[in-house]
């Protein structure tokens, strides 16, 4: 039983993400074509509609507007509709939340992941993998930065959660570690290292 049990447990461990990027990669085809085939069904005569039209739709949305916020015009219009977002109550804490969390591990500009630390607390000396996020604090309520210190975001194990800390740069030893290694270390609990 308990070599099955294993095995199970093995296969279970190897098909599960597998699955479930299926899954989502499916479910955001199926979202795609199921509103803006719609939409371009109202446009196009039923004949000439082909499968997968919608999903087509939704990758050149994405480029085109990807291209559209270069120009000056678009990226202030742009500006103006996140401005009336941020706004709102309810929205606008969903809104910042998804927006930040999208540009801190992926995105470009301030917000993005920064260079990739160990930190080493308390005795015996625990070694805790980290990013830092911000090098200047000047901007944070008195009593939350300080002259000399980093903001440093520690991951929890399988991205439940994790916590920001402010430490000296002394503190900090850098790795020579690319923020995906070091995201992939940290998601799988220190399981999976290196590249690939």
């Amino acid at each position: 039983m308990k070599v099955i049990g294993r095995a199970f447990f093995r296969g279970l461990l190897t098909l599960a993400p597998v699955l479930l990027t299926i899954y989502v990669v499916y479910w955001t085809a199926t979202t795609a074509e199921g509103v803006l085939g719609s939409a371009i069904r109202l446009v196009v005569p039923p004949d000439s509609y082909v499968p997968g039209m919608g999903i087509a739709a939704g990758v050149a949305v994405i480029v085109l507007v990807g291209f559209l916020l270069q120009a000056w015009v678009f990226g202030l219009l742009f500006s103006w509709a996140e401005g009336l977002l941020e706004r709102v109550p309810l929205v606008k804490s969903l809104y910042s939340s998804i927006k930040d969390m999208l540009s801190f591990f992926g995105g470009s500009g301030e917000k993005k992941i920064g260079q990739v630390v160990v930190v080493e607390l308390g005795e015996p000396k625990v070694r805790l993998l980290g990013f830092v996020t911000r090098e200047d604090l000047s901007d944070l309520p008195e009593g939350l930065g300080g002259s000399g210190l980093v903001g440093v975001y520690l991951p929890m194990s399988y991205q439940i959660g994790g916590i920001t800390v402010f430490l000296p740069k002394e503190a900090l030893t850098p790795l020579d570690m690319s923020t995906e290694e070091a995201l992939r270390f940290a998601v799988t609990a220190g399981a999976k290292a290196g590249k690939g």
